[in-house]
């Protein structure tokens, strides 16, 4: 059996608490390690780590461009990858060990690629 494509979109609420402290560099390095080990356990899974995504872009239409994401927005896409699994509950499973997931009101939407 051959294993399934799956995209994962990372969304995160669209306004943060205003009181939210930058995290230390102790924070930082805590993260960093937290996000390395969890790439390491899931390499043979994460075959397109993707990207963080820029602020801003277009939202494209018939009609036409406009700015966007939509201010009316309660969350954003914050970013993206590709996990290849054997199933739908494997590729849940690297999604939800994430890292990313961990902050409060974040989440990862996965779905899966057709392939033909």
């Amino acid at each position: 059996m051959s294993k399934k494509t799956y995209l994962c979109i990372q969304r995160s609420p669209m306004k943060q608490p205003e009181n939210r402290e930058a995290p230390s560099p102790a924070q930082m390095e805590e993260m960093y390690a937290k996000f390395t080990a969890w790439k390491e356990r899931f390499q043979g899974n994460i075959s397109d780590m993707g990207g963080r995504l820029i602020r801003g872009g277009k939202i494209v239409t018939s009609d036409g461009a406009t700015d966007g994401p939509f201010v009316e927005a309660k969350e954003v896409v914050g970013g993206y990858m590709i996990v290849t699994a054997d199933s739908l509950e494997e590729a849940v499973e690297v999604a939800r060990q994430s890292p990313g997931v961990a902050m409060p009101g974040s989440s990862v939407e996965v779905r899966e690629i057709a392939t033909s």
